[in-house]
């Protein structure tokens, strides 16, 4: 008897074999190529311009430099401006940039003795300098807190598979045993000392700028201490070279990421490996594979290949950053503060977009224990420690290495488990005495090292507790440095609103 075929998913959702669509997040991620204009940079530019603006006239007036007056009137066309989403400045000309075009727009509306005001102390060249550090909190959050997630999936599923064997590679082939949450817990270390770079590189955006004007600083008595607060920065520069000069945040950021990137470049290697038919010790969740649209029994782990690729964008765009930033004196440069810069989005987008890939992997692969196992015990993963038990009865470790790798081929050629094959061997054998019976199973030995920071006695608990106080500290830093820049927006709001009202 045969079964009528199920009529054909019009969505491409049930192929046959899969039964469920791509994870949402996955699905953006690695679609968005066919996706169309949600970038704005004109209207982000002119948001973070009019942002500084803000803060830069409520300073003024707090200094007695620019009157209440005439910075109110500035502050309400500014606020008129957001709130129109700068229209009236994009159908504007702009032969002198983006800058001139709105203050020509705000001159042209208040006339030159209050819109000229608004450029007091300052140059575009400490403006840009600030407003791409604002620019850059956004994906750079996002980006940071992608990683502690990543690294809190990493820990709870290494604690959830630490009693499941396994065998490390090395060379590709067979090496010790330890377990899949001994693996897993080695990656959480890892993408933990990116999110530390990560955060160290950011402290960098911290600091502002504003007030160096073109290179030189200024005459004007400016408060670079009091725009800072308002803009949710923790210092002000203290030299106007280095302030319009430098760019080494971009960097820094771009090299986090790309360390970052290679690490997860290379688990989307042993990933792909361990789910390959061959191979067998991973499954993965129908909602992270695809299929193929010829061959209907295929259950393609695909993610990994994007992880792959989009891991290597930072390095691609520090490559990129480092050498347009190389060509440039250490002054402000359009080299360093427009061409080097523009390769941090990219970088840091593609470095986030991999990190929320190799997170939904990790979260739905199911390690299969029997097959894990079985490599373990099949590739004589045992081997190391019945040299170190020969060792402990008094053989030199090279006598011990050549007898157990005898062993081995013994094992081998007879078509044996390493444990019989060493009962043959008396030499051997006598390293046995007293052991229990399993005392070669893969399982036992991964126990028994726990020494060096292997994956037996307390040593797990160890490293989940250590890395789980490394996750704390990072989230604790990132949320303090969130919540500052949230706070500085909402006092800036608070300081404008009087400038309007005692005006």
């Amino acid at each position: 008897m045969t079964t009528a075929p199920r009529s054909a998913d019009a969505g491409g959702v049930d192929t046959g074999r899969l039964r469920t669509a791509l994870d949402a997040r996955a699905h953006r991620i690695v679609y968005d190529q066919y996706r169309t204009g949600a970038d704005d940079p004109v209207g982000q530019e002119l948001r973070l311009i009019s942002e500084v603006d803000r803060a830069h006239l409520v300073m003024l007036v707090e200094r007695g430099i620019v009157d209440a007056a005439r910075a109110g009137a500035l502050l309400d066309a500014i606020d008129a401006l957001r709130a129109d989403d700068f229209a009236p400045v994009r159908d504007r000309p702009m032969p002198r940039g983006l800058y001139l075009a709105y203050e020509g727009r705000l001159v042209d509306r208040l006339g030159q003795e209050t819109g000229g005001v608004l450029h007091t102390g300052r140059s575009r060249n400490d403006l840009s300098a600030t407003t791409v550090r604002l620019r850059v909190r956004a994906p750079y959050a996002r980006l940071l807190s992608e990683v502690v997630e990543l690294a809190e999936v990493l820990l709870d599923r290494a604690e959830r598979y630490r009693g499941v064997t396994m065998p490390a590679y090395t060379h590709g082939q067979p090496a010790v045993p330890i377990s899949y949450g001994h693996y897993l817990c080695a990656v959480a270390g890892a993408v933990l000392r990116s999110a530390g770079a990560l955060l160290d590189a950011g402290r960098e955006i911290d600091v502002n700028p504003l007030g160096a004007g073109a290179v030189g600083g200024t005459s004007v008595p400016v408060d670079p201490g009091r725009t800072g607060e308002l803009l949710g920065f923790t210092e002000a520069a203290p030299n106007s070279v280095d302030a319009v000069a430098s760019r080494d945040f971009a960097l820094r950021m771009l090299s986090a990421a790309a360390v970052l990137g290679v690490l997860m470049a290379r688990v989307a290697r042993d990933l792909t490996w361990w789910t390959t038919e061959e191979f067998g010790l991973l499954r993965m969740a129908d909602d992270l594979v695809g299929s193929s649209s010829m061959m209907p029994q295929k259950r393609n782990p695909f993610l990994l290949e994007h992880i792959q690729g989009r891991s290597s964008a930072a390095l691609a765009g520090f490559t990129g950053a480092a050498t347009a930033m190389s060509t440039a004196g250490y002054t402000n440069a359009i080299a360093v503060g427009t061409e080097a810069v523009r390769h941090l989005w990219p970088g840091l987008a593609g470095t986030e977009e991999a990190a929320t890939l190799l997170r939904l992997v990790v979260a739905g692969a199911e390690p299969d224990r029997e097959r894990m196992r079985a490599r373990a015990r099949d590739g004589f993963t045992s081997a190391t420690y019945l040299a170190e038990r020969l060792v402990v009865d008094g053989m030199p470790f090279r006598t011990a290495h050549h007898l157990v790798g005898e062993t081995v081929l013994a094992a081998l050629d007879g078509g044996l488990p390493l444990s019989e094959a060493a009962r043959a061997q008396p030499a051997v054998a006598a390293a046995g005495a007293g052991y229990p019976a399993d005392w070669l199973d893969p399982e036992t030995v991964a126990a028994a090292c726990a020494h060096g920071g292997g994956p037996g006695g307390t040593a797990p608990d160890a490293a989940l507790t250590r890395a789980r106080a490394e996750l704390a500290s990072a989230k604790t830093e990132f949320e303090a440095r969130r919540a500052r820049w949230a706070a500085a927006a909402d006092r800036l709001t608070d300081e404008v609103t009087k400038v309007m009202t005692y005006r």
